[in-house]
């Protein structure tokens, strides 16, 4: 093959690929899925569908990875889609006496959403990088109604978690640790230094809740025994709610508990 012919084929195909990038957005509002790619997540993707029950759902995908979902109609807009959510508020819900909550990761901002619309008295902070994934949420996902819901009792902070508290004086009755980059779950937050930061920012007797995505069984569940090593370092009482018990080797979101408490 000649050069000339070589180059004519790559000219083509780059041709081909950026004429691609530039109708998918289009073809994909043909099927009800909007897609964007500006901000620190890469291709999202907004789209409806229904549950098994074939109630209207809202999902956000990133980068492959369901990270939200949302009810649509005006009667369960700020209700919880997610098992491992409604895990969460179950243990929040046990402690009782839960003032202040601060939520890693907000995404399409389900729980924060949850939380400041069933709540009176709770404060909540959403600490989330990427600021298009807040505009998604009030765009998308409701966050605008339930920050006027919360009436000033929703606070939202554009930061990495991470780095927000180590620089934060603050302390919280629970810390919620939702936050993960495709199937990478808690980062930094789950190592041992994360561990002993998590702790450091928890009010006596607080709880942290952690969404750990892995198997329970199999080379890819070793995250969930290095974190409960981790935070068993750290608390007296770390469990695994598991969110696929029945199937220890599928993919699913649980809920690592940690709190000097008793459990219920």
């Amino acid at each position: 093959m000649s050069l000339s012919v070589f180059l004519v084929i790559v000219v083509g195909i780059t041709i081909a690929e950026v004429l691609f990038y530039l109708a998918m957005p289009r073809l994909l509002a043909l099927r009800g899925i909007e897609a964007r790619r500006r901000g620190l997540t890469g291709m999202t993707m907004v789209f409806e569908t229904s549950d098994e029950d074939g109630t209207p759902v809202r999902l956000l995908n990133v980068n492959g990875t369901f990270q939200s979902a949302s009810y649509i109609s005006d009667e369960l807009w700020s209700e919880l889609v997610c098992v491992y959510h409604r895990t969460m508020v179950e243990q929040i819900d046990l402690m009782g006496t839960a003032r202040s909550v601060l939520v890693i990761g907000g995404g399409g901002y389900s729980l924060p959403k949850y939380l400041a619309t069933h709540t009176r008295r709770m404060r909540i902070c959403v600490v989330e990088i990427d600021p298009e994934m807040t505009s998604i949420a009030r765009e998308r996902f409701f966050l605008d109604r339930a920050e006027r819901h919360a009436n000033g009792r929703l606070e939202l902070v554009c930061a990495d978690g991470w780095q927000w508290l180590r620089e934060s004086g603050r302390s919280f009755d629970v810390i919620v640790n939702d936050a993960f980059k495709g199937n990478k779950p808690l980062g930094e937050l789950g190592t041992a230094e994360g561990a002993r930061l998590i702790a450091s920012h928890l009010n006596e007797g607080g709880m942290y809740l952690a969404n750990v995505r892995c198997p329970l069984e199999g080379r890819k569940s070793r995250v969930l025994d290095e974190v409960q090593e981790a935070f068993g370092a750290e608390f007296e009482k770390v469990r695994v709610i598991a969110e696929n018990a029945e199937e220890p080797r599928s993919l699913g979101n649980n809920v690592l508990v940690a709190t000097n408490r008793s459990f219920s």
